[in-house]
């Protein structure tokens, strides 16, 4: 694939050329070229320069304006204030490169040059226990930012943590053994609800047994040994359990438009037999020591709330592990096996400080090195329109599933209010991709530590910084494209440009760089705030410049072309945030 040089990109060149030749001893010199509401670019490179080498910058300017090649790419160029340079580039420049990124699949996005594995923590479900509203942002996160990673060329490995092991699975286990129908299936098709129906049953007999005969409770405990030992037939029945959880969690995450595959499943289980050697590396390296019987690390700079240190405690005095024995291990797999250059975590941000302790526990003993990076992408609470975190009006948390569906049904209200012409199994699909696309984009245009309101009203608006926003501006386009006839996209760099033109036309061009800026940051909200405005700039296109009415066929086919190329970058942008954009609406 060749690469698409952006506007800026070609232009930052230029002026650092010039500059070079203006002032050679400054050698190779920045100009620091943005965006600009008072030209197309500002480049501001020539004060900081200046002052470094106590020359004028207004004079420093003037010479670079001189420099600067005559040619296709720059309009205008006008010094401004102390030595700032504002340009206009040329109206055949941005229609020639969005000719050339509209003649490559990938919109002119280049692959990393030297790619690396980002091996990602997310979609972190309990086995035996139903998704909530806690549970949707690391899946709708997680997803989108293995889509951007992927897309610039990284390899991407997905590890689901699910929570399949401890204590509790004693108690269900036993309850298993002595009620051995409980998971039957009348039938080999059963649903995600049914699954999850079956499972909250047992669950809850099993606990209301527990608690109320000891016999029961101390045949149950001693399962959980049986378990850990990794006895044959308790193994089978776990795995029922895992089975039957799966077949719910897999509902739900169709449900929600988020592709999990079996083999990327690998929960506080798959790591049970490094555990051992874990806390053995460990306190062999000095890194932890036996405190009151347990196999503790410390750290000086967390103290509690006495001012005594707080450890992180990798074993048990009665030699359980806890979760940091499973997540060092899991580190260990994934450094050592996988052969990860970043391990990055979709974690909420309230398990900051254990992710610290862990992360620098893993530095101390060698496993974090400088060739690979932990990181931890930490997100907010969902909360309620009040401000506080999402409950049902009983006090309950929200299920998932639940407020999924809601979301569905309020967007196929919405879009058979519109439609004219579609089915109802079209208004039925519609209805999910615009529902769950409004969920997602409300969590993915807010910065991922942020807490954000769950607000089902705001998110399906057709107004507003909404998926239904840009998902309305692509069906529109298509609709336009259909009814063009013969006439087609052909870019025409010979025709001016119309104020709104050069707009969408620069705004465009950003594309790779935000995409790439999304990569780097872990950052969906950045690739979704350039959508939105993108969707903005070219509703201003649609209402000031008649595209199917326009005055010349030349004419038409060039506002064609920007229609079509605005789509393409709605329809990949979307894509890797993990939105649909239905053709029609």
């Amino acid at each position: 694939m060749a690469l698409v040089p952006s506007l800026a990109s070609t232009l930052q060149q230029r002026i650092a050329d010039a500059l070079s030749a203006a002032l050679p001893e400054a050698g190779a010199a920045d100009p620091l070229l943005r965006r600009s509401d008072r030209a197309d670019f500002q480049a501001n490179g020539m004060l900081a320069l200046a002052k470094k080498l106590k020359g004028n910058p207004r004079e420093l300017a003037g010479k670079v304006v001189d420099g600067l090649p005559a040619g296709d790419l720059i309009a205008g160029v006008e010094v401004s204030g102390p030595g700032f340079l504002n340009i206009t580039v040329a109206d055949a420049a941005i229609t020639n490169t969005l000719a050339a990124r509209a003649a490559d699949d990938r919109l002119g996005v280049p692959l990393k040059e030297h790619p690396g594995t980002t091996v990602i923590d997310w979609a972190q479900p309990n086995v035996a226990k139903e998704m909530h509203v806690g549970h949707l942002r690391n899946s709708v996160i997680g997803n989108s930012v293995v889509r951007i990673l992927e897309f610039t060329g990284e390899k991407v490995v997905s590890r689901h943590h699910i929570g399949d092991w401890g204590t509790q699975f004693g108690m269900l286990i036993q309850y298993l053994i002595e009620h051995p129908h409980e998971l039957d299936h009348k039938d080999e098709q059963v649903s995600g609800e049914e699954a999850m129906s079956n499972l909250n049953r047992l669950y809850k007999a099993s606990r209301a047994l527990f608690d109320a005969d000891d016999e029961f409770k101390a045949r149950a405990r001693r399962r959980v040994v049986e378990l850990q030992a990794g006895d044959e037939e308790t193994l089978a029945l776990w795995q029922r359990f895992v089975d039957e959880s799966k077949i719910y969690f897999y509902s739900v995450f169709d449900k929600l438009d988020v592709e999990i595959r079996d083999e990327d499943i690998v929960g506080e289980s798959g790591y049970n037999d490094m555990l051992a050697e874990t806390c053995r590396l460990l306190e062999e390296s000095g890194v932890a020591v036996r405190s009151e019987g347990a196999l503790c690390v410390f750290f000086g700079d967390v103290k509690g709330p006495d001012g005594n240190p707080v450890p992180l405690i990798v074993q048990k005095s009665d030699g359980g592990f806890g979760y940091a024995a499973t997540d060092l291990s899991a580190i260990r797999d994934r450094v050592f096996n996988l052969k990860a250059d970043t391990l990055l975590y979709v974690v909420d941000v309230r398990q900051s400080l254990h992710f610290k302790m862990v992360f620098e526990t893993a530095r101390r003993a060698g496993w974090l090195t400088d060739d690979v990076s932990a990181v931890q992408l930490g997100f907010g609470t969902v909360l309620g329109k009040d401000g506080k975190p999402f409950k049902t009006r009983e006090g309950e948390t929200v299920r998932l599933v639940d407020l999924l569906d809601e979301a569905i049904d309020r967007a196929s209200a919405i879009v058979r209010e519109k439609a004219r012409d579609l089915s109802e199994e079209e208004i039925a699909e519609r209805g999910a991709q615009v529902g769950i696309g409004a969920v997602k984009y409300a969590d993915l245009s807010t910065s991922a530590a942020r807490d954000y309101k769950f607000d089902l009203d705001q998110m399906v608006s057709l107004n507003g910084d909404t998926s239904v926003y840009l998902q309305y501006a692509y069906a529109r386009i298509q609709s336009i494209l259909r009814k063009a006839g013969e006439s087609g996209p052909v870019a025409h760099p010979e025709l001016a440009l119309a104020p709104a033109e050069r707009a969408l036309g620069l705004h465009l061009d950003q594309f790779a760089a935000t995409v790439a800026e999304a990569a780097a940051e872990y950052a969906p909200h950045k690739l979704a705030g350039y959508l939105y405005q993108l969707a903005s700039l070219y509703t201003t296109f649609y209402d000031q410049c008649p595209v199917l009415k326009a005055e010349s066929a030349e004419l038409k086919e060039n506002r064609l072309f920007l229609c079509d190329i605005t789509a393409r970058t709605l329809r990949q942008g979307m894509a890797l945030l993990g939105i649909r954009t239905p053709e029609r609406l």
